[in-house]
């Protein structure tokens, strides 16, 4: 399975959508399983299902990741690199129904780490995230982004932003986004409603 989802890392970006076609061939079959069935037959070694749960689930951590990052190119890097950990991460995954909060909190701690390792060339991510420059992300298929909002919520405390980005921009379950950042789904609530009394300050702040 290792080997299979190694594509990823090691062949250029523009094979990505024949892998993907060759993927969606293979694994058409089962992706009217759920997510716990897929995850307990790639545990038992089915490539095919780790195949299926590849497909379903590349756009969300893909998504995750460019948000976070603010560009294709970094999205796609760091998405890559969370399904090449997950071929091994999902045998460790206990509760295979819980897998989107598991794929979230790969992808937080894939995007940490993507920066750690680009603060040699960029001064850190503190740096990299306060430049105006690259505050607000491009324009993607979804349409353009509210650049104020997304100013704003570039502001918040770290808690408070991982948390609304999971919410709102991931689509993920106050659960899911507890299993993400490892708190309570209380922690969760706690800090979408912080966050939301900080936006208002902050938008109102912006417009005045």
């Amino acid at each position: 399975m290792t080997k299979d989802i190694k594509f990823f890392l090691h062949t250029p970006k523009e094979c990505h959508t024949r892998f993907v076609l060759k993927v969606m061939d293979a694994v058409s079959g089962l992706l009217i399983l759920d997510d716990a069935s897929l995850v307990r037959r790639a545990q038992g070694g089915d490539r095919s299902a780790f195949a299926a749960l590849v497909e379903r689930h590349y756009r969300l951590v893909y998504g995750c990741a460019y948000r976070r990052a603010g560009n294709r190119a970094d999205g796609e890097d760091i998405a890559q690199e969370v399904m090449a950990k997950l071929s091994s991460a999902i045998f460790s995954l206990k509760e295979p129904a819980a897998l989107r909060g598991f794929l979230l909190r790969l992808t937080i701690n894939a995007v940490t780490d993507f920066f750690r390792k680009r603060s040699r060339e960029v001064r850190g991510a503190v740096a990299y995230f306060s430049d105006p420059a690259v505050q607000a992300p491009e324009a993607d298929d979804t349409g353009d982004q509210d650049s104020a909002l997304w100013a704003a919520v570039r502001k918040l405390p770290d808690q408070q932003r991982d948390a609304v980005l999971l919410v709102y921009a991931d689509g993920a379950s106050h659960r899911e986004a507890a299993e993400a950042l490892g708190c309570a789904e209380a922690t969760i609530s706690f800090h979408v409603h912080a966050a939301r009394k900080r936006l208002r300050v902050l938008l109102t702040e912006d417009v005045q």
